[in-house]
């Protein structure tokens, strides 16, 4: 679909699109790191870490839209990446496969330009839509999105590290939380954490395993080899074992003051052995020998009673995550009612390299 009148050009250098609003490609401007370095409400899904990955695996384009003409210091900004897909069609997304992605404004007056910006280039560019994830707030800037849609809401789960170790453990669900690490430390679990090619293959044995169990395929391998190659040091892959066995596995990244959960797996054969709780415990302590302020324990679907039971078993504070779109539209196409519970059940038989395959033809379409 072509891009009309800015086209391609548009995304590899800085052009006016509207009266005092601009759009540029935050991964081939510097000022897009020191920006978001500055902004406290940054997280990693802002992060040039994050959209390399994305563009690398997806062939997503970012585009970031500001007041701040050409050459000047930015003072704020929309990052969203365009996704092109014959399935789902083009549309802009702030930003694909994150949890929450805050508009970088401080007032609501530049905000509500912001959007009346993207809205107008929905209707000349003809994108299918766009759509924004915001924290959950209670500032004024939440005015800003009344003209749009909320098409999805989750829980949006987080838990303060200032508090001292001992106080935090305390505040875990006794039984089904501290009992439950106290196991996986009797059991004998052996534990380790990196980046390296050997931990991505335990890892991801075990997210075939849960994504097949929740009758989806998995992520494309190549999104966690990109994301380490994009993000480095920042991310870690943490690996419980029993007698050599891979038992579970989390993904944390941290960002700043905060530490990001972002994927879990697990064997379970062995979930009585609590290889995933002892595997937070861990995230938590090295967090706070770090420095980190919060545990960001992403996002849950309301109706997921159980997801939402096990982060709120930690203790972590939970909040309405709404996402926006303009136009209003019904939910993509993959994720639509029917097409679901025939793909649930057509995923739950296939082999493990086929159900691979399956995923990273299809992740490109549903970001």
């Amino acid at each position: 679909m072509a891009l009309g009148i800015l086209g391609q050009a548009a995304l590899n250098q800085e052009a006016e699109v509207g009266r005092g609003v601009y759009q540029f490609n935050p991964l081939q401007d510097s000022r897009w790191e020191s920006f978001i370095e500055s902004r406290t409400d940054a997280s990693v899904f802002h992060s040039a870490g994050w959209l390399e990955a994305l563009r690398r695996t997806y062939g997503y384009e970012p585009v970031v839209y500001t007041t701040t003409p050409p050459g000047k210091q930015l003072i704020n900004g929309i990052v969203l990446c365009r996704v092109r897909s014959w399935i789902t069609g083009f549309r802009l997304v702030s930003v694909p496969f994150s949890d929450h992605c805050q508009p970088l404004v401080d007032s609501l007056d530049t905000l509500v330009e912001l959007i009346a910006s993207l809205e107008e280039r929905q209707r000349k560019e003809h994108w299918k839509y766009f759509e924004l994830r915001p924290r959950p707030s209670e500032d004024p800037l939440g005015d800003a999105y009344k003209n749009l849609s909320t098409t999805e809401s989750y829980f949006l789960h987080s838990l303060d590290l200032r508090p001292e170790l001992n106080k935090l453990f305390l505040g875990f669900h006794k039984s089904c939380v501290q009992r439950k690490i106290r196991r996986a430390e009797r059991e004998g679990l052996t534990t380790e954490d990196g980046r390296s090619p050997e931990l991505l293959d335990k890892f991801y044995r075990l997210l075939i395993l849960t994504r097949r169990r929740h009758g989806l395929p998995p992520q494309p391998r190549q999104w966690f080899q990109n994301l380490i190659e994009s993000l480095g040091d920042r991310i870690v892959i943490r690996v419980a074992s029993k007698d050599g066995q891979p038992t579970a596995s989390i993904l944390t990244v941290h960002n700043k003051t905060s530490l990001v959960y972002k994927y879990g797996c697990s064997d379970p054969k062995f979930h009585n052995l609590g290889g995933v709780l002892l595997l937070h415990w861990i995230a938590i302590q090295e967090g706070k020998r770090q420095g980190m302020l919060g545990y960001d324990l992403g996002r849950s679907e309301q109706e997921n009673q159980g997801l939402v039971t096990f982060k709120d078993n930690w203790g972590a504070k939970s909040l309405t995550l709404r996402y926006y779109r303009f136009p209003a539209g019904k939910a993509a196409y993959l994720a639509s009612g029917w097409r679901v519970r025939l793909l649930h059940h057509a995923f739950s038989g296939i082999p493990d390299s086929l159900l691979a395959a399956v995923g990273r033809l299809l992740y490109r379409h549903i970001g």
